[in-house]
């Protein structure tokens, strides 16, 4: 009986490696990327690369555990999620208010330490942040919120 219960259930794993959810991977660096919208000094991007830009952006680096069912499926959903909190390569296309609000919300994610998730860090070794890198983002999002501050002043000031 366990013999039978074990067969089926390898059988029924193996089936459903058959459902792959789509995958990630649109453009990475688009026009509308937060690159060519604010200034991202080379090694903030890397930190936003490493650390966000899998959940964060129209393009993921999987790892290879996500092949395997169900695993992709959940991380099909966290990278899911994580694009309609903040999308860094469709950052061009939000409105300055609402960059200004993507900024605060990465602030106080930042500053709570709720990002990257300790699951994501756990499954990719060196994206967890320092303070060092952390101090670097916060400092980032203030001067990239007064850039956007000023270009709005300046529009009106025409």
């Amino acid at each position: 009986m366990k013999k039978k219960l074990l067969v089926g259930f390898v059988i029924l794993f193996i089936a459903i490696q058959a459902i792959q959810p789509a995958k990630n991977q649109g453009n990475f660096m688009s026009l509308n990327d937060i690159t060519h919208t604010v200034s991202v000094p080379e090694n903030v991007l890397i930190i936003l690369k490493k650390s966000c830009y899998d959940c964060h952006s129209n393009y993921t680096n999987y790892p290879w555990f996500d092949r395997i069912t169900p695993i992709n499926h959940w991380v099909f959903n966290h990278v899911k999620t994580g694009k309609l909190e903040l999308n860094f390569t469709e950052f061009g296309n939000y409105s300055a208010k609402k960059q200004l609000h993507k900024l605060k919300e990465i602030k106080e994610t930042l500053e709570k330490d709720e990002m990257p998730l300790m699951s994501y860090t756990i499954m990719h070794p060196g994206t967890k942040l320092t303070n060092t890198q952390k101090n670097m983002l916060l400092d980032w999002t203030n001067k990239v919120t007064d850039e956007i501050r000023q270009r709005q002043n300046d529009h009106f000031n025409y």
